[in-house]
């Protein structure tokens, strides 16, 4: 079962790559006109914020109604609805973080593919704030 659940993780990632290809949104470029909305503001990006929302809104209907997942043993559905001070500064951290570097992490690794650096540098970086958050919350 985790060779199939792999194989299903690994394929999943690959489209939603492609898609983000696709979609433009692994141009930093593209993502900070997206965001300045006072400036040279490209609201091309909308159509795919709401493709994402109205797809994802679909698949939690159906997917739900299903005994159980394929892969898992059980649905791995949010259970904390609470906006406390952790939810407010990561969201401020990411918004700041996609504002300014023009990733966020999905595109920061479907970018990776490009071969450029920035990518890699938005990645690494990630990646000490990720150590620094274990570090900071033990």
């Amino acid at each position: 079962m985790n060779t199939q659940r792999n194989i299903v993780a690994l394929l999943t990632g690959i489209l939603f790559g492609v898609g983000l290809g696709v979609a433009q949104m692994i141009d930093p470029n593209k993502i900070r006109n997206f965001l300045d909305i006072a400036g040279n503001w490209d609201a091309s990006l909308m159509f795919v914020l709401a493709a994402a929302l109205v797809t994802s809104f679909v698949a939690f209907k159906i997917i739900l109604k299903q005994k159980s997942p394929r892969f898992s043993d059980v649905f791995a559905v949010p259970t904390q609805n609470n906006i406390d001070r952790s939810l407010l500064i990561g969201a401020t951290l990411f918004g700041v973080g996609w504002g300014v570097a023009g990733y966020c992490p999905g595109p920061g690794f479907a970018a990776l593919a490009l071969g450029s650096w920035e990518p890699i540098v938005f990645v690494l970086t990630m990646a000490v704030g990720f150590a620094m958050h274990r570090l900071v919350t033990r």
